[in-house]
């Protein structure tokens, strides 16, 4: 008779069972930069991004591809902060997942994680489009991303408490490895420290505040509102009595302010990635924090 060792084969089992239960959950990111953490925290699930690092997270039409993808999530991540308020209310509603509806167990806003920068008692249509919550772009202070890593990070264990111990060994390495990164980061871009910029909108406040940048100028007269002649016109003067190291505009905004700035200013133009984006190379977190700083010194 032969004897068979049945503990490999149970190890065996259980690791299939358990990547098998982790494949099984669908995550659904309204951005890219909460895909990648997803799949930071979460490998072995199924993400999905709602939008590109080319697209306005603004402005998003309700597709019936996304109302399918939200219809069969777990758990869905999103900026917040009033961010998606002019598609995900209607993606929600047409999704029938009660899981997704506005206070759900599986709605997570990023904002809810963390203080936001630029919080208002009270908003007005006179001031543009402006969030009273706050800046929703918070994906790019690294200390900030690592409290939402943290609570997200909680979601998924209590959407799927069976392997509750792979997601929190998950964050761990995460934390272990940004933390590093934080570090790294750090001592690059301190030559950064004290500069200044004109930009399109106010996308990288959190990176100015973290790299102690001062944006001096912005291309939008308002919130909201693309770059009058008489705005670039004022824009020129400020330009030359601050002397910004560049102007800034992401890979979604028109540059085309930016570029006639550039041209009576000889300030350089500088388009920075907003997100993660594979088709640039840009294929995670680290990835993208690399390029942005990269970039900024650079021209620096």
């Amino acid at each position: 008779m032969v004897r068979i060792n049945s503990k490999p084969l149970f190890a065996l089992l259980l690791s299939l069972f358990s990547g098998s239960a982790l494949a099984q959950l669908n995550l659904f990111a309204c951005e890219p930069e909460y895909a990648a953490l997803f799949k930071e925290l979460a490998p072995e699930a199924n993400v999905y991004s709602a939008t590109t690092a080319k697209q306005d997270p603004h402005q998003v039409q309700a597709r019936p591809s996304l109302i399918s993808k939200l219809r069969r999530a777990d758990l869905a991540l999103c900026a917040g902060a009033d961010l998606e308020v002019g598609w995900l209310p209607m993606l929600q509603m047409k999704a029938n997942n009660a899981k997704m509806r506005p206070g759900g167990d599986g709605m997570l806003f990023a904002s809810d994680f963390i203080d936001n920068l630029d919080q208002r008692d009270s908003v007005s249509r006179f001031d543009g489009d402006v969030h009273a919550d706050g800046n929703p772009h918070m994906h790019f202070d690294p200390y900030r991303l690592l409290q939402v890593a943290k609570g997200v990070s909680q979601a998924l264990a209590q959407t799927d408490p069976d392997n509750s111990a792979s997601y929190q060994a998950n964050l761990q390495r995460f934390e272990q490895k940004w933390q590093s990164a934080i570090s790294t980061w750090e001592q690059k871009a301190a030559p950064l420290k004290g500069t200044k910029v004109i930009a399109y909108h106010s996308s990288f406040r959190y990176l100015y505040h973290w790299l102690g940048m001062q944006q001096v100028g912005d291309l939008e007269p308002k919130p909201g509102l693309p770059p009058s002649s008489s705005h670039l016109a004022k824009l020129v003067n400020i330009a030359k009595e601050q002397q910004p190291m560049a102007i800034l505009v992401t890979g979604y905004q028109d540059p085309r302010g930016g570029e006639w700035l550039s041209s009576r200013t000889q300030v350089p133009l500088l388009i920075l990635p907003m997100s993660v984006s594979e088709k640039d190379g840009i294929n995670d977190l680290f990835d993208l924090y690399d390029t942005v700083i990269d970039s900024l010194l650079a021209v620096e």
